[in-house]
């Protein structure tokens, strides 16, 4: 009789713009999953995040010690055969392909979709962060979507928790294959469908592809 491979914990990393809600979503859903929480944040040098406070963007020579860091925390992650959930921006293709090669196939991507308006409101009202409503629109300039043939789901971030954290869950679960990798066709993977335009339907109208904000 065959026997299935056992199951490896899933790397997740939550991604979007400041405001998004990654890291909310991100211990609820590393809680779910029963895997650690990693802050992206707490990983950028201290001049990384007076760069920020005082109001300028970050460029890729700033932000590529923070993903080195990253990238050997899920690399350990990885290599033990343990589970991740990491609340980081990786705004870029680039960025997420740097965590992807640390993690081989166990990397799967939740990217948290908002709207510009709701995303500077957001981090307006927020206290105790670096990071300044002003830099929203540097954010949604570097933004890269998640592309076709990248193992995750696009999710609205304004969403109910609950209904996000189900969404996720099931996706992870669907997605798994021999030994617990993660398969499946980049945004959106086994769940929804594609409707007009492009956009993913289904789950509550809580699933969609991300599209540049206008």
């Amino acid at each position: 009789m065959n026997r299935a491979a056992p199951e490896r914990p899933p790397i997740v990393v939550v991604l979007g713009v400041s405001g998004s809600g990654k890291s909310t979503v991100g211990r609820a859903l590393a809680a779910d999953l029963g895997v650690p929480f990693v802050e992206g944040d707490d990983a950028h040098p201290a001049a990384n995040i007076a760069r920020m406070a005082a109001g300028h963007p970050l460029d890729d020579a700033d932000r590529a010690p923070w993903l080195r860091t990253l990238a050997r925390r899920v690399r350990r992650a990885a290599e033990a055969g343990e589970g991740l959930v990491l609340a980081c921006s990786a705004l870029k293709r680039a960025y997420r392909d740097e965590l992807r090669a640390a993690a081989g196939s166990g990397l799967w991507c939740l990217c948290l979709a908002l709207d510009r308006d709701t995303a500077r409101d957001r981090v307006a009202r927020r206290t105790g962060h670096f990071m300044p409503a002003r830099l929203i629109d540097s954010q949604f300039e570097t933004l890269e979507p998640l592309e076709e043939d990248e193992p995750g789901l696009t999710v609205d971030a304004a969403a109910p928790l609950p209904v996000t954290l189900a969404l996720v869950c099931a996706a992870v679960e669907s997605l798994k294959g021999p030994g617990g990798a993660l398969e499946g066709k980049g945004p959106g993977g086994a769940l929804g469908r594609k409707g007009p335009e492009g956009a993913l339907e289904g789950g509550a109208g809580a699933v969609r592809r991300a599209m540049p904000d206008k």
